[in-house]
């Protein structure tokens, strides 16, 4: 009894615990339930954030844009009206970009109404179609790409022709049966011809990237004047994409360098224009979720070492159930650390069992998302890691007490308990 080995140590751990399995179970419980919350929204945020991160991609990896208003909104009504208060981006500014950076290889504008519709013989889409009036470079610096007929050309945009292609999910819409191109539609009750339709591009919020049509930008400026949605002067979303993405952090700073100039701004003076990538969307989501990652980790921790006194609790209680057991042991040889380890590997292996039942139904809980959505599902591994090692952390922390107690118990007192 002396030498006791380490897997003897486990088995009679494991032992003790199949033999009192009601206390077991309800001490999982409080472990069970702070691991799974923990890893439930850890997971949900993950299925989320693939999502957002694959939606956040259309500029790819060396385009950016630049634009009068923020990407990620506004912090305070301050910031909404000083940026208001900016003038707008034109297209002959973006002509200038495109002109002047020498690190880009193309530089296309953008202008955006929301909320319109589309009609095509006795088929009318619902009020929910974006126009965007666009250069020829749309479509590559958005990576969405022609999938029937042709792009709008920069002869179209010179001459204001009513051209227009189209979304994927739209074209089904208008065109179930027959071939689109070459067909009228109405846009906002004006007429344009089509002469292309986009690729389908999938979106797991929905099919927006499908559901818009594009005319070039010299007609949307006929179309809708000088405001745009709200009452605001219409200001151009300029895309720039680098030759190389290398090369990204350069066509950035030369095109900041020359909006500066054709927008009079002097040394002093800040930037009265956005820059955004995909990078930066990701990061601006990442740093949103930080606070509920941090306060669902917090209320997880709460929780298990509420589930850790427990733990310690019902072990204390253990060594008094069992403290003629631990008499007979010593009698015959066990000496104080082979019951130190023994009541310490119960609390070790009760841990993290109820973190592997609490990893495995918080991943099942992070996922009822996907299966409702077209999310998809994510196993974020390196939460599962940090919660069993954390479960181990509790299990050492909150049974060394008991285990302790357990190992200076007198031999012969022992014995003598009833």
């Amino acid at each position: 009894m002396s030498n006791m080995q380490p897997l003897d140590t486990v088995w009679m751990s494991l032992s003790a615990i199949r033999a009192n399995k009601l206390r077991s179970t309800l001490t999982l419980v409080g472990i069970i339930a702070g691991v799974a919350s923990i890893i439930a929204v850890m997971t949900a945020i993950s299925v989320v954030q693939v999502a957002m991160e694959k939606e956040m991609s259309v500029l790819g990896s060396q385009t950016f844009q630049a634009q009068k208003w923020p990407a990620g909104g506004f912090n305070s009504e301050q910031e909404r009206r000083k940026a208001a208060r900016r003038p707008p981006l034109t297209v002959e500014q973006a002509n200038a970009v495109r002109e002047q950076v020498t690190s880009a290889d193309m530089v296309g504008a953008e202008l955006w109404k929301f909320g319109v519709k589309v009609r095509f013989s006795g088929e009318t889409s619902n009020a929910n179609v974006s126009i965007v009036g666009g250069t020829p470079e749309y479509s590559e610096n958005n990576t969405h790409y022609i999938g029937l007929g042709r792009n709008i050309s920069q002869r179209d945009v010179a001459s204001s022709q009513r051209v227009a292609v189209i979304g994927f999910g739209l074209a089904n819409r208008l065109f179930p049966f027959i071939d689109p191109i070459g067909h009228d539609i109405y846009v906002d009750d004006r007429k344009f011809r089509l002469i292309g339709v986009f690729d389908e591009k999938k979106s797991a919020f929905g099919s927006q990237y499908d559901n818009y049509v594009l005319i070039p930008i010299s007609y949307y400026q006929r179309m809708y004047g000088q405001l745009g949605n709200g009452g605001f002067m219409n200001s151009v979303n300029i895309t720039v994409r680098s030759r190389t993405p290398e090369l990204l952090p350069d066509a950035m700073e030369e095109t900041r360098q020359v909006l500066r100039r054709v927008r009079g701004l002097k040394p002093h003076e800040e930037d009265n224009f956005e820059f955004f990538n995909s990078a930066s969307l990701i990061d601006n989501f990442n740093q949103t979720t930080l606070g509920v990652k941090i306060g669902a980790f917090v209320m997880g921790t709460i929780s298990l070492l509420v589930a850790g006194i427990g733990i310690m609790n019902i072990m204390l209680v253990s060594v008094t159930e069992r403290t003629k057991e631990i008499g007979i042991r010593k009698s015959l040889g066990a000496k104080r650390l082979d019951i130190l380890r023994q009541f310490l590997w119960e609390a070790i292996i009760l841990c993290n069992i109820g973190g592997i039942l609490g990893v495995a139904l918080g991943f099942g809980l992070g996922n009822i998302m996907s299966a409702m959505t077209e999310f998809e599902a994510s196993v974020p591994l390196e939460w599962a890691a940090v919660g069993v090692l954390f479960c181990s952390v509790v299990g050492v922390g909150f049974g060394l007490l008991p285990a302790i107690k357990a190992s200076k118990l007198d031999p012969i007192e022992a014995l003598r308990f009833e």
